[in-house]
C-alpha cells in the first residue's frame, strides 16, 4: 500500500523493485577520502543485488575498499504526470571469485563506453525505496527534461490554394518544390 506524505507517495518495496528492474541507467554515488562523485552508469538486477562494469579508477576503488554507496534511477509518466525516485543505499563489492565472475559474464550487461570496463561491481542493498510526486496542473513541463505530450494530435496543414480556390488569410503559405 501507498503512503503518501504532503503530495508525494512512498513506493513499496516491490514497485521500487520492479521500476529498477525496468530501466538501465542510473546514477552511482560514492565518497572517497570525503569527496563525494556521482557517475552514470549502466546496470541489471539480478538476484537482489545491482551489478555494472567499470574499468580502473574511482568506482572500482570505491567498491575494492568495500564502500557505503548510494545508487538512485528517477524517470516521468506524462499520462498520470507523476514523475518518481528510486534510491539503493547499500555497499559496493568488486566481483573476484571465478565462479562470481563467470555468472557475471552471463548478464546481459555490456559497456556502453568505448573504454575497457574489464571489472564488474556487485552492489548489495541495505535500503530501497521510492517516491512519486505528482505534478501541479499549472506546471507545464518541457521538453528540456524530455517531457513528450501525451498523444498529441498533428496540427493542421494548409497548402497553396489552386487557382480559383478560396484563400484563407492566416493560413500556412507552402509552395510545391
Amino acid at each position: 500500500m501507498e503512503h503518501v506524505i504532503g503530495g508525494t507517495e512512498e513506493l513499496p518495496q516491490e514497485e521500487c523493485w520492479h521500476l529498477l528492474e525496468g530501466t538501465s541507467v542510473g546514477r552511482l554515488a560514492i565518497s572517497i577520502a570525503d569527496k563525494p562523485d556521482i557517475f552514470p552508469i549502466n546496470y541489471v538486477v539480478e538476484g537482489g543485488s545491482l551489478f555494472f562494469r567499470t574499468g580502473a579508477g574511482t568506482k572500482l576503488a570505491a567498491s575494492a575498499l568495500l564502500h557505503n554507496v548510494a545508487f538512485e534511477i528517477d524517470g516521468y509518466e506524462p499520462a498520470t504526470r507523476t514523475i518518481w525516485s528510486v534510491v539503493v543505499k547499500g555497499r559496493a563489492h568488486q566481483v573476484e571469485h571465478m565462479e562470481e565472475v563467470f555468472a557475471a559474464e552471463e548478464l546481459p550487461l555490456f559497456p556502453w563506453a568505448a573504454h575497457p570496463k574489464p571489472n564488474f561491481v556487485r552492489i548489495d542493498p541495505t535500503s530501497v525505496t521510492g517516491r512519486r510526486f505528482h505534478i501541479l496542473d499549472d506546471v507545464n513541463p518541457d521538453a528540456s527534461i524530455g517531457w513528450e505530450p501525451p498523444h498529441a494530435p498533428p496540427a493542421p496543414s494548409a497548402v497553396v490554394p489552386r487557382p480559383g480556390d478560396e484563400y484563407h488569410p492566416g493560413a500556412p503559405y507552402m509552395r510545391p518544390d
